[in-house]
């Protein structure tokens, strides 16, 4: 019985040190790990493919609840530049704002009447697009404490001959011509909270994004 307790022992002592080794060989191989691979044990179970986009995946874009995808969308990136200076104008409060001078003077006056109604903070402007007549619009939504007013702002490129110059055998015209960007118009909805926005959030009615209000 005596040596049975002696042999058990002796394999126990085997198997403890063959343990210790297998850690010690464990923790030496995590230690030496390249940093992705120590990031991919971190991350656990999650797929790659949820962390790794896609090469043929278009773009994402903020999501606005109210008036959809945020971004120039399918409109000119000259626009969307130009669209956002008047919302930022707009915004300001500010009626010799320079971004404010293409727009009628009385209809400056109202816009900045209907939107300081609010106290707007900040604005947002997406789903741009171009319109048949040739204008483009953007969706906007200005943001107060309290409240919020969505709209649609429409601009315009306008391109001007300024200078024409005939050649000396009065055969052919150079026309020297400058383009730039023009106010067209902005559609305001009433002020809402945004307790009633979020109730009628896109998401809520399965609201497509880029289906205009009015």
């Amino acid at each position: 019985m005596r040596s049975i307790g002696i042999i058990s022992l002796f394999l126990l002592l085997i198997i403890a040190q063959h343990t210790t080794a297998q850690q010690e060989t464990e923790q030496i191989e995590i230690k030496t790990l390249p940093p992705i691979e120590m990031n991919r044990q971190t991350r656990g179970s999650i797929p790659e493919t949820l962390l790794r986009p896609n090469r043929s995946e278009a773009p994402r874009y903020p999501i606005d609840t109210v008036i959809g995808e945020l971004g120039r969308g399918d409109a000119p990136e000259g626009g969307y530049i130009f669209a956002r200076s008047i919302c930022e104008g707009l915004i300001s409060g500010n009626k010799a704002h320079r971004a404010l001078s293409s727009i009628n003077t009385s209809f400056r006056e109202n816009f900045l009447s209907s939107i300081e109604i609010i106290n707007p903070l900040s604005y947002r402007i997406g789903g741009g697009r171009e319109e048949a007549d040739g204008a483009v619009s953007f969706l906007v939504r200005f943001i107060g404490k309290e409240q919020g007013i969505t709209g649609e702002l429409y601009l315009r490129l306008i391109t001007e001959i300024i200078e024409i110059e005939i050649k000396e055998d009065a055969t052919e015209e150079q026309e020297t011509k400058r383009t730039y960007w023009k106010f067209d118009d902005l559609l305001l909805e009433e002020p809402r909270s945004k307790e009633l926005e979020q109730q009628e959030s896109i998401y809520l009615n399965d609201f497509n994004p880029y289906e205009r209000f009015f």
